[in-house]
């Protein structure tokens, strides 16, 4: 039934609208006021609201504003005492679904609304079709469709039967771990323990002790045997999250894990079965550390037997509607509201963002929008500042307006604010060296000097 709230200070004309519309598909309400009727917007939620040019209260654009701040999605007709070119021209730039004059004319009236049903029954068709691709295109927790996702769900299904190393790498944010997690559900140990360790997360001093455990007294603290993450993990899977952040000395102990698939704990030379498969992820350039003598060549080659490389969400875009519907679904439940989407102008600016946080960010952005937004649709002015900040850059609105050079330049600062101006670290992330982050803002320092002496000249 689509919910339809009249708002008119004439009860002549309720009842006229109410007996006009008596044999729709409709639930109907009534309010005489702005006051009330917004009161009546917020409590009885209509999907279309039909509202008096001349309405106690405020001006009819103050309540279509209101109404459309709270949910873009509603059809809002604005009647008219009489018909005017002009107004209904300005009525529909502010929104208005549509504009008609009293007397109102029955049969244009129901065939608003029967156009509005025939819409609402469309999108509830759509709705449930959208849900039917989320649960269609998931594999093992994965969602998408793309020709590049596609690919590693298929390289999944080769390597899990046989692996006993993979690497897999790619950008942060992409989804490491739901791969890992993927290619232990769907291996033959997959009844046996999946133990994630992060790397970077360990303090160097105890590293050693947490992978491979240690023997009562072999430092001060330890009071007790401790089994480590490999000897915890015998029979399953060890996901080894940054590897490219193990230290050295660890480096050569992992090494003999994976040649001989034994433990030594530290303080002992008692070794100890470990009969795990080994999953590792990174978002570094190996090679590149290999090169640099900041990681060993033989365990990256041990490692990468088996290399699964991810796409970044820029490379995924096709799957972006997708994970729109399935995050705003999990959200939605999460926080127990009733949210059915985005509207369209939303669709666009998160179409048009670089997301360099990658799908962890998109998950992040649906998930602020569905704790913030008041009504059934999320709009623009629901998700974060960051989000329509980078969108409102120049050239944001049209990629093809933006040069490559430009692109780099936004992303850097995009980068530089993420880490908090830290121009080591956003070289890290990056993946180039601090000089070059140097010479692209002294760059960046240049143009804008040049630019601004171009406008003094045009001024003077």
């Amino acid at each position: 039934m689509l919910k339809v709230l009249a708002i008119d200070p004439d009860p002549e004309v309720q009842t006229a609208i109410h007996a006009i519309l008596a044999a729709e598909k409709v639930e109907m309400a009534s309010a005489a006021d702005a006051e009330s009727g917004l009161q009546v917007v917020h409590e009885f939620r209509p999907q279309v609201v039909l509202l008096a040019q001349r309405v106690p209260g405020a001006s009819w654009v103050e309540v279509l504003e209101t109404i459309l701040a709270r949910d873009p999605a509603t059809a809002v007709i604005v009647i008219a005492l009489y018909y005017s070119t002009e107004a209904a021209v300005e009525a529909i730039q502010k929104g208005a679904y549509d504009y008609l004059p009293k007397p109102l004319d029955p049969e244009k009236l129901r065939g608003r609304i029967g156009a509005l049903i025939a819409e609402a029954e469309e999108r509830h068709k759509v709705f449930e079709l959208d849900c039917a691709l989320v649960g269609a295109y998931q594999y093992e927790g994965i969602i998408g469709r793309s020709p590049a996702i596609l690919q590693v769900f298929a390289k999944i299904r080769r390597v899990a039967p046989h692996f006993q190393t993979v690497l897999i790498t790619g950008e942060t944010g992409v989804g490491k771990e739901l791969v890992a997690r993927a290619l232990h559900r769907v291996s033959p140990v997959a009844a046996g323990p999946l133990v994630v360790c992060n790397c970077s997360a360990l303090v160097e001093t105890l590293l050693e002790s947490e992978l491979f455990g240690h023997v009562r007294g072999a430092f001060t603290g330890a009071v007790t045997d401790k089994v480590g993450v490999f000897e915890y993990a015998n029979g399953g899977t060890v996901f080894l999250d940054e590897i490219g952040e193990l230290p050295f000395p660890a480096q050569s102990k992992l090494l003999r894990v994976l040649q001989n698939q034994e433990v030594q704990r530290v303080g002992s030379p008692v070794t100890h079965t470990a009969n795990v498969r080994v999953i590792a992820a990174t978002n570094r350039n190996l090679r590149g550390l290999v090169a640099e003598k900041q990681f060993r060549q033989d365990l990256f080659y041990r490692l990468s037997m088996i290399e699964l490389e991810l796409p970044s969400l820029a490379e995924r875009r096709e799957d972006m509607p997708l994970l729109q519907r399935y995050f705003v679904r999990k959200f939605a439940a999460q926080y127990e509201k009733e949210i059915t989407g985005l509207t369209r102008r939303a669709q666009l600016l998160l179409s048009q963002y670089p997301w360099p946080g990658n799908v962890r960010e998109l998950e992040n952005v649906i998930g602020n929008a569905c704790m913030m937004v008041k009504g059934g649709v999320i709009d623009v002015g629901d998700l974060p500042e960051s989000v329509r900040s980078a969108a409102s850059l120049p050239g944001a609105g049209d990629p093809g307006l933006v040069t490559l050079e430009q692109l780099n330049q936004r992303h850097l600062l995009y980068v530089l604010d993420r880490v908090g101006g830290n121009k080591a670290r956003a070289a890290e992330i990056l993946g180039v060296s601090r000089a070059t982050v140097y010479e692209m803002l002294s760059r960046m320092k240049t143009m804008t000097a040049a630019g601004i002496a171009v406008a003094a000249g045009q001024t003077s």
